[in-house]
């Protein structure tokens, strides 16, 4: 693994370093600048706070094409009873709080540091980042958040508070942007994302789709 300078903003070229496990590097900062740097480049930050920080592109890479997108008949009954309703970027530091402070199961505390947390408030306030609100009765009770880089949503991290809500957000945020979207980043695998038909594809494939999208963003 390559150790960051905090004076240079600089990765290794992931396309010819593959790191350990899909660890690309360790160190620097999680400045607004570094952090969008590392993302046109297929890298991403994700590590236990108080610790160093381990920037991360793993092969094969976990992503979902929308066309692709895979809707269980259960699922369809609830979206068309309209349980939900959706925004997107209505409240952005409510979504990317609540993906902080989210019980998870099987895990102990949390990745999203106040350090990070506070850089992706900044880079929605650049127009970079953007949240995908779900509401019930007027509550927020579900959400996500990520990246756009062109073409290519880069997506964070989600939440839910009650049953279904942040599958039934991530649908319809597919569903809707369908025809303008090429590809969803979702980083590494999960079930829940691989029943919606999420798949894993080569890093290198992964990267020339990226890079595309780069030259549009």
């Amino acid at each position: 693994m390559v150790r960051l300078d905090n004076k240079e903003i600089s990765f290794p070229d992931p396309e010819l370093y593959d790191g350990h496990e899909g660890i690309i590097a360790f160190g620097g900062d999680l400045s607004v600048e570094r952090i969008w740097f590392a993302y046109q480049l297929g890298i991403f930050p994700w590590y236990n706070p108080g610790e160093e920080i381990l920037w991360w592109c793993p092969d094969p890479r976990f992503v979902l094409v929308p066309a692709e997108l895979k809707v269980s008949k259960s699922m369809r009954k609830i979206l068309n009873r309209s349980d939900f309703t959706f925004s997107e970027n209505r409240n952005f530091t409510e979504v990317i709080k609540n993906c902080q402070e989210i019980s998870r199961k099987g895990q102990e505390g949390t990745w999203l540091s106040d350090e990070l947390l506070e850089s992706f408030i900044q880079l929605h306030r650049y127009g970079l980042a953007k949240s995908i609100e779900v509401w019930q009765n007027d509550e927020l009770v579900g959400g996500f958040y990520g990246l756009q880089i062109g073409n290519m949503f880069c997506g964070e991290s989600m939440f839910a508070k009650v049953s279904n809500a942040s599958k039934a957000g991530f649908i319809h945020f597919v569903e809707t942007h369908k025809n303008e979207l090429e590809l969803i980043d979702c980083q590494s695998h999960t079930d829940h994302l691989e029943s919606l038909g999420a798949k894993m594809i080569p890093k290198r494939e992964f990267l020339n789709i990226l890079y595309r999208n780069n030259e549009r963003g």
